[in-house]
């Protein structure tokens, strides 16, 4: 049975930002401060690498009852009993990571626009990250998509959908009225020095507080 999930403030992680020594760390410290759902994203390392650094974090986001997602790799996320996966366009299809995976794993689809997110729906996708809403440093391959047309397609979709790219503390407050279900976040989070409470103040952006 897939979990019931909260995606108010959607963790990825990223070495390169961090300001702890292991990942481990940061993603114990985020989750202290409120972040509802961790994606461990690793595209620099062996596939063991991964494999061994995912089982470590799930040991963290089992202790917090967090959902664990592993960017892309389906296999990594079978392998350690992941929550589920997050597949970007250029990954494999929904349906085939449904196929490896089973009902009751939580797969997320990265969309761009309006087509990309009723496609990814129809094929299985339980929630979408939609973006780029803010302009994100993180990737370079990226639009950017106007709040008007992120609205249109929460509208457009009966899954929840996160936004992503360059969402942070001074912009939190405009996914407001938005129709997302939550923001996804690095180095709004982990690339601070008090990791907890800028979690914190990220989650009072977002609900308005």
């Amino acid at each position: 049975m897939k979990p019931e999930i909260d995606y108010t403030l959607y963790l990825c992680t990223d070495r390169k930002v961090m300001t702890t020594e292991s990942i481990e760390d940061c993603v114990e410290l985020a989750i202290k401060g409120g972040v509802s759902v961790v994606q461990l994203r690793e595209k620099e390392c062996t596939s063991r690498e991964f494999y061994e650094l995912a089982l470590a974090v799930k040991e963290i986001t089992d202790a917090y009852e967090v959902p664990l997602i592993i960017n892309d790799r389906v296999d990594i996320a079978l392998a350690i009993g992941a929550d589920g996966v997050h597949l970007g366009q250029m990954d494999v299809p929904v349906q085939a990571a449904r196929n490896v995976l089973g009902p009751d794993k939580i797969i997320g689809a990265t969309a761009h626009n309006i087509k990309e997110a009723e496609k990814a729906w129809k094929l299985g996708a339980d929630y979408l990250g939609v973006g780029d809403v803010f302009g994100t440093t993180s990737k370079l391959d990226t639009s950017r998509i106007a709040l008007d047309e992120l609205h249109i397609i929460c509208q457009s979709v009966p899954i929840p959908v996160v936004a992503i790219g360059g969402v942070s503390e001074g912009n939190i407050h405009k996914l407001q009225g938005s129709g997302v279900a939550g923001a996804a976040v690095i180095s709004a989070v982990i690339g601070k020095e008090n990791i907890t409470a800028a979690a914190e103040e990220l989650i009072k952006g977002f609900l308005g507080e």
